[in-house]
């Protein structure tokens, strides 16, 4: 036998390696997860930074049932929540699963504040980022997870949904949880796995109703996967799972509401409202808004009682006949019906047209009754027109009391109709425009800006439905901006795309405040970078990539469990487009748009630069 050489250690054997390699990889998973949820994160703080003065006109009365139902649980405490006497025991509260208003009550106990539930949101989602990288590395190569990370992570219309006060972005989590849960149980399958991951569906489903059917997809894909004797029993786990949290919600509804209700009322509306968004004629007579569909039940029915309140009295009789009745339109057109579930299962997978990160630092200053001690300067309604200059087509006139004109303006959809005299901003100063304004018609976008058209802040005003021109109210218009340097500025009012022949709106004195030295200006140089990334979040590329990364995992990662990534776009193609389909509701589906884009990405990508080196080396050989 050769001795050993002096000095030389002697190797490691496999049952010290494997634990050791595991070690690593779990370290190197853990440090790339931590830089992924940081980058999320700060792009969404970034994000609320730019749109916390906007979020509160997205889905105001939806926003205030939440609330509404958060301060009750608050008040009446849980008990409340399954007592028949209870304001709750209110069928017009169970137009939405009460999830979300837990969630709230829960944040409110500590402090009340629309800034504490948007950072919640924005943890959670910056998580579902983390998560969408975990479920890749462990189906893909480790890139091929990170890329996807970091899409989700610098994702204009992630980090927009998650500062609204909805529950869309927050619902995805669970379902991404369970998602994971499903890639490792599978490899190992546990009965106890898999109830886990059908309890994460379920607390989506407490969030969002949209989840309620998911479960029966990813009991079908698990007990597929699972390589076992008695794989029903793995897929009915998952299903008692989902039961085991549901279940309590379906009880309540019984014995307050002597009522079969699973989670929530609503799904007869939006069938209805679903099939009226695309029959454009009006030849099934039914209407597209809440509004119309309340106003119909009370003429139909002739019960004035009706007509606005969705669901009480007799909410789950009058949600019955809204199912019935878009039954029978789908039973009479089914091909017609068809064809409108093909061009919904196609928008799941179109992005969401959403603003990219401002490349210039938002206000920090409060905003609440700015002091008139601050206005540095004030233009009456006779000074801005006597300023001022209106389009050819566009007429401004002052009103007999000289406080306010009327601007009238030309037949173009989106052109600029006026502008106001010029106000001096100095740089590195938050400011804040306020106009008072009645928009009698149309649609118009007030806009700051400077002789060079660049857009200091933008605002869309428009009238109110059901509202005759003689009842419109009074308004403020308020628009906040950071001078990053010493400019002239001007309110420049324009055509939004009005539904009217002509836009009119009657103005106020214009009156610009000085609010305090800005903050935060460092922040231009990371708001540049992300920008430039985020203009690049367009559908045409991610479906394009998409297409690309679905055929590479098919051909070159064939493997039973990516399986796994199809899911829930394929529910949501199916199921949720037989319903109604809005962006909010579809946003899990981006997730993995973005996880086949950066299969694309991180084999495509190398393989095309290497041929370029190569080919780029040849050329040159070749000519020396």
């Amino acid at each position: 036998m050769q001795e050993k050489p002096a000095g030389s250690s002697p190797p490691l054997n496999a049952t010290e390696t494997v634990p050791r390699r595991r070690l690593s990889r779990l370290q190197s998973r853990v440090a790339l997860g931590v830089i992924i949820f940081l980058l999320a994160f700060g792009v969404r703080v970034l994000t609320w930074h730019d749109t916390r003065l906007e979020v509160g006109k997205v889905q105001t009365s939806v926003v205030a049932d939440y609330q509404r139902v958060a301060l009750l649980l608050r008040q009446g405490g849980l008990s409340s929540f399954f007592s028949r006497s209870s304001p709750l025991a209110d069928l017009n509260n169970l137009g939405h699963p009460p999830g979300y208003s837990l969630l709230l009550a829960v944040i409110y106990s500590f402090k009340q504040s629309d800034t504490a539930v948007q950072f919640v949101q924005i943890a959670a989602d910056s998580l579902s980022a983390v998560m969408i990288f975990l479920i890749l590395s462990e189906l893909l190569p480790l890139c091929t997870g990170v890329v996807a990370g970091l899409m989700a992570a610098l994702s204009p219309q992630l980090a927009w949904n998650s500062v609204l006060l909805l529950p869309d972005s927050i619902s995805v989590l669970p379902i991404l949880l369970a998602l994971f849960l499903l890639t490792r149980a599978v490899k190992q399958p546990r009965l106890l796995k898999f109830v886990f991951v059908g309890a994460l569906i379920g607390v989506s489903c407490w969030l969002r109703a949209n989840a309620m059917l998911l479960t029966v997809f990813v009991a079908v894909a698990g007990g597929f996967l699972v390589w076992a004797p008695r794989r029903w029993q793995f897929a009915l786990a998952v299903i008692c799972g989902t039961l085991l949290i549901v279940l309590p919600l379906t009880i309540r509804n019984a014995i307050v509401f002597h009522r079969f209700i699973p989670l929530s009322l609503g799904a007869g509306q939006t069938f209805l409202e679903g099939i009226a968004d695309y029959d454009k004629d009006g030849r099934f007579g039914i209407p597209d808004t809440d509004v119309g569909i309340m106003k119909q039940e009370a003429e139909i029915y002739q019960r004035p009682d009706y007509y606005g309140l969705l669901f009480n009295p007799d909410g789950v009789e009058r949600e019955r006949a809204r199912l019935s009745r878009g039954l029978a339109v789908v039973q009479a057109h089914p091909f017609w019906f068809a064809g409108v579930m093909g061009r919904r299962a196609i928008s799941t997978l179109r992005l969401e047209r959403s603003r990219v990160l401002s490349t210039e630092p938002a206000l920090t200053h409060s905003l609440d009754h700015p002091d008139q001690s601050l206005s540095a300067s004030t233009f009456t309604a006779a000074q801005t027109i006597a300023g001022g200059a209106p389009v050819p087509g566009a007429r401004a006139l002052l009103d007999q009391d000289q406080k306010t004109f009327l601007l009238v303006a030309n037949d173009n959809k989106y052109g600029k109709q006026f502008a106001s005299p010029a106000m001096t901003v100095r740089a590195g100063t938050d400011y804040a425009v306020v106009v008072p304004l009645t928009i009698l018609a149309g649609r118009m976008r007030i806009n700051i800006e400077n002789d060079a058209g660049k857009v200091y802040s933008s605002q869309v005003v428009e009238t109110l439905e059901h509202t005759s021109s003689a009842d419109q109210p009074e308004q403020s218009a308020k628009l906040y901006f950071v001078a990053v340097r010493d400019d002239q500025v001007r309110v420049v009012w324009a055509n939004e795309a009005p539904t009217t022949l002509y836009s009119m709106v009657r103005i106020g004195p214009t009156s610009r405040f000085e609010l305090g030295p800005a903050r935060f200006l460092w922040t231009r140089y990371p708001r540049l970078l992300i920008h430039t990334v985020q203009k690049a979040f367009v559908t045409f590329v991610f479906q394009f990539l998409s297409v690309i990364g679905i055929s590479i995992m098919y051909f070159r990662f064939r493997n039973s469990w990516h399986l796994i990534l199809f899911i829930v776009p394929v529910y949501f193609m199916t199921v949720q487009s037989a319903f109604h389909t809005e962006y909010r509701y579809l946003l899990a589906v981006n997730f993995f748009v973005f996880a086949w884009a950066a299969v694309a990405i991180s084999v495509a990508g190398p393989w095309l630069i290497k041929r370029l080196l190569r080919f780029g080396r040849d050329r040159f050989a070749a000519s020396g």
